[in-house]
């Protein structure tokens, strides 16, 4: 199979002040790289992994953009506060915010404790409202705005997944709607970007039999890419895309 090449057109975010959760790794340093190769000022967060988020950071820097990094878990109120503070005091506002940041466990739900649920949900939903209710006070202000949840199909279609997953990815989707309703008076757009099994990042936690399911069951026949996804997302947050929202993207080969 030819290389893709997935690359953002030149400067399709110039200008953007853009926050991605969960950025150090994985999908979320894919959209990092993305958005900063397409013209964006790039701010991320990261839980633990602090040298995984300077592999990050210098990307950024290479690709030619402004980074800022903040370092906190998504369901901490205060963190998120104080980092759309910060991104605001430095770049004057903020105009994208990207709910990357999750986890993926995978249990029976007989081995299911109610401690393994509280994260999932608490990581992959609670964090997404945190942040989602911090960024609409500055983009209310600019009467604009872009905000994009990263979903999975996990989410409304039967796949062999988690329960507890699922069940934060499907509530996902709904505060997706619900949002985009309550916040387009002011300009504001909320889409939900719902990826299939990719080839890296949290998809490397699946069994491998679940990986090769997947394939034969795809029309395109294969898993996706981080680049893939990310190059997307670039043009899901543009001005390009201009009247979208309360929307689930499916970027799952036909599945």
């Amino acid at each position: 199979m030819s290389a893709i090449d997935t690359a953002a057109p030149p400067l399709r975010l110039f200008g953007k002040r853009c926050l991605i959760t969960g950025g150090s790794r994985n999908l979320g340093r894919a959209l990092c790289v993305a958005f900063a190769k397409a013209g964006a000022k790039v701010a991320f967060t990261y839980h633990k992994q602090d040298a995984d988020a300077d592999i990050t950071r210098q990307l950024v820097q290479q690709a030619g953009a402004d980074v800022l990094v903040f370092k906190g878990s998504v369901t901490d109120v205060e963190h998120a506060r104080a980092t759309v503070n910060d991104i605001v005091k430095a770049w004057g506002g903020l105009d994208v915010l990207v709910n990357n940041a999750g986890v993926m466990q995978i249990l029976p739900v007989a081995l299911l404790d109610e401690a393994d649920w509280d994260k999932m949900i608490d990581t992959n939903l609670k964090g997404a409202y945190i942040f989602s209710r911090e960024v609409l006070r500055p983009m209310i202000r600019a009467k604009q705005g872009h905000i994009l949840n990263i979903g999975s199909i996990a989410g409304e279609r039967i796949v062999d997944s988690p329960i507890h997953y699922a069940a934060a990815k499907a509530g996902l989707q709904g505060l997706t709607r619900a949002l985009a309703k309550e916040v387009g008076r002011y300009g504001i757009a909320v889409n939900n970007l719902s990826a299939g099994l990719l080839a890296a990042g949290l998809g490397q936690q699946a069994p491998q039999h679940h990986r090769d399911e997947y394939i034969i069951n795809c029309p395109l026949g294969r898993l996706g890419s981080l680049e893939e996804v990310a190059a997307f997302a670039t043009w899901l947050v543009s001005d390009e895309n201009s009247f979208m929202s309360g929307a689930r993207l499916a970027f799952d080969g036909g599945l």
